[in-house]
């Protein structure tokens, strides 16, 4: 399995769920059209592009290209590179009948075409096993900082949010995500330690 340092953006959990059997990376959905809704997604993804890059890789029918254009005026483009998938017609395995326009969604495409789609839009590889320089940073880190399960957590929360430009609205499980696709667990805890010198 291939190893992808961009975080690579699809549309829901049957994409996410056939692209991780392809590729080691790290993978969000836009949950469909909730992303037109969902701006605390937004601005993750706009974090996220600027400190690892993002791949747009959407299904080739008219929605697939709804949420990518939605992505792409959102996004700053010289963070974001665009898989396009091939127009193939027939009907995934899990559904009873075709799609509206009866092409062929993310989840429906062979690992083959998969891989051309992340090649031709220049995805960075790297070696099989090497390490992520992101995540490692768990819910006990969180208590043991206080970020979580004390007294002042929440304010502290929203002092580590401001710092790194996240969103205020973020709970704790949703900090402790964007903080392992965004830091190293060095980095975090250098932020911290900065924030909170006396601790």
């Amino acid at each position: 399995m291939v190893r992808i340092n961009e975080v690579i953006v699809v549309e829901g959990r049957y994409d996410k769920n056939t692209l991780s059997q392809v590729v080691d990376a790290t993978i969000i959905e836009t949950n469909g059209f909730g992303i037109f809704k969902d701006r605390e997604r937004l601005h993750l993804l706009r974090r996220l592009a600027e400190v690892r890059g993002l791949i747009v890789l959407t299904d080739s029918d008219g929605a697939g290209f709804q949420i990518r254009n939605h992505i792409k005026s959102a996004v700053d483009p010289k963070y974001v590179k665009h898989a396009y998938i091939p127009d193939i017609y027939g009907k995934e395995k899990r559904k009873s009948s075709p799609s509206k326009e009866g092409k062929l969604g993310v989840e429906g495409m062979r690992p083959e075409l998969i891989l051309k789609a992340l090649e031709k839009a220049g995805a960075s590889f790297s070696e099989a096993g090497e390490s992520s320089k992101h995540g490692g940073i768990t819910k006990v880190n969180f208590y043991d900082l206080g970020l979580s399960g004390r007294a002042q957590s929440h304010s502290k929360r929203l002092a580590l949010q401001k710092k790194l430009g996240l969103p205020e609205r973020l709970s704790a499980d949703g900090l402790l995500e964007a903080v392992n696709l965004l830091m190293s667990r060095e980095s975090f805890f250098e932020s911290v330690k900065e924030l909170f010198p006396e601790e």
